[in-house]
């Protein structure tokens, strides 16, 4: 007992110590230190740095000790087009309230307006970056918040572009809450565990409003996707929860508001995918549970490859859609159940809200229109209604176990 008594008391006098010697440094026109750089070169360990209004051209710096370095009344760091402005090599080290400009572009490295190198517990709150190379660079850290930040891309096009929030090799990051737009990527994660994307905005990017790569057991949850090349690409990747997103207006001739490749053991729940190209895209993927999603108004709502198995489509709206369901071959080995589809035209004589006659939401047109898209011409004609007509008299030429054989009445309450 009276040693740890003693360890507590070590603790407790260490950490007054530590926070009575910690000192605020002043940045700016009128202040002690002239240049952001000149305050980190003198600060300590637990030390804040606060940087007042004003232009700082300032280039490569490095903090190599954990302070804080916060903006008053959003300062801007302007990096010349030429430089990356801050590197984090040290853990717990706060960066928080800056405006971040004209960071340097390289097509050879990768230069960002804050990196995060092999760090730990960084947190990287309330700036705003507007720049055409990496915004957030993360690279074999772990633990760090990327948080409240707003995230522009001034680049013209994908070769000139970097990623709004790139992250490579790291784990337990959390991205909470930022705005990030006209990136080539809006965030980007590979190699990356443990961790939480939530409530953030991505949109307008090049190619992917939020892009994994071989980046298991993670989360992204509450995010709206909208206007990007593509919403969310998930590839090469399993153990992903995928809950209560919205993926919107993301339009073209490829575009889909999700895309999974080889993915598995995966959730997709509680989102909304409306008005896509096509809302969700899937290939070589396993053991993917889709439920308590709402499908509208995209072209094709959902596309199982016949690639896929063991994907679970469950509880679902589909409404409004051009096509429900698309699949690319004849052998289906997954599962349709209980979902609501506004083309379902069957009855329901003893009134438990499930139709009384199965429903086969891939049509013979669809089918056609994916293996040879120019088909697609036919869209809405006579020829196309007549092929509908056929195919409920003769549903033996479309997969045949492909079928939701309790379809739903009412949409559900999603």
């Amino acid at each position: 007992m009276k040693n740890i008594s003693f360890i507590l008391f070590f603790f407790l006098v260490f950490a007054t110590r530590f926070t009575a010697s910690a000192m605020t440094n002043e940045v700016g026109a009128n202040s002690r230190y002239k240049t952001i750089r000149a305050a980190i070169e003198a600060a300590q360990p637990g030390d804040t740095i606060l940087v007042y209004k004003g232009i700082y051209a300032e280039k490569e710096l490095i903090i190599n000790k954990s302070i804080v370095i916060k903006g008053i009344d959003n300062p801007v760091l302007d990096g010349e087009n030429k430089y990356e402005i801050i590197t984090v090599r040290a853990d717990h080290v706060t960066v928080e309230g800056l405006s971040f400009r004209n960071a340097g572009f390289s097509s050879l490295t990768e230069i960002a307006a804050v990196k995060l190198d092999n760090c730990k517990y960084a947190f990287i709150h309330a700036n705003d970056m507007e720049v055409s190379c990496f915004g957030v660079y993360v690279q074999a850290s772990a633990g760090c918040i990327i948080k409240d930040n707003v995230l522009h891309s001034t680049g013209k096009g994908e070769l000139t572009s970097g990623d709004g929030i790139h992250c490579w090799k790291s784990d337990s990051l959390q991205i909470i809450h930022n705005s990030i737009s006209s990136f080539r990527d809006g965030i980007y994660l590979e190699f990356v565990k443990n961790s939480v994307i939530w409530r953030n905005t991505s949109e307008h990017n090049i190619r992917y409003g939020l892009h994994f790569m071989t980046a298991h057991d993670n989360a992204y949850i509450c995010n709206v996707f909208r206007a990007n090349g593509a919403g969310v690409a998930v590839m090469y990747t399993h153990g992903v929860k995928m809950y209560n997103n919205l993926f919107t207006e993301n339009t073209g001739d490829a575009a889909f508001g999700l895309l999974l490749k080889e993915i598995s053991d995966s959730e997709i729940s509680g989102n909304q995918f409306v008005n896509n190209t096509s809302g969700a895209y899937m290939e070589a993927s396993t053991r993917v549970l889709v439920e308590h999603n709402v499908f509208k108004g995209n072209g094709w709502a959902l596309k199982v490859q016949a690639n896929c198995d063991a994907v679970n489509v469950v509880h679902n709206n589909f409404s409004g859609n051009s096509f429900d369901i698309s699949t690319s071959g004849t052998l289906v080995m997954n599962t349709f159940n209980s979902n609501y589809w506004d083309k379902y035209q069957g009855y329901d004589l003893n009134k438990d809200k499930i139709g009384d006659v199965p429903y086969r939401p891939v049509s013979m047109y669809s089918m056609l229109v994916e293996k040879n898209p120019t088909v697609m011409m036919l869209f809405r004609s006579f020829i196309v209604t007549l092929m509908d007509k056929t195919e409920k008299v003769l549903p033996g030429i479309i997969p045949e176990n492909l079928v939701d054989n309790s379809p739903l009445m009412k949409p559900l309450p999603l």
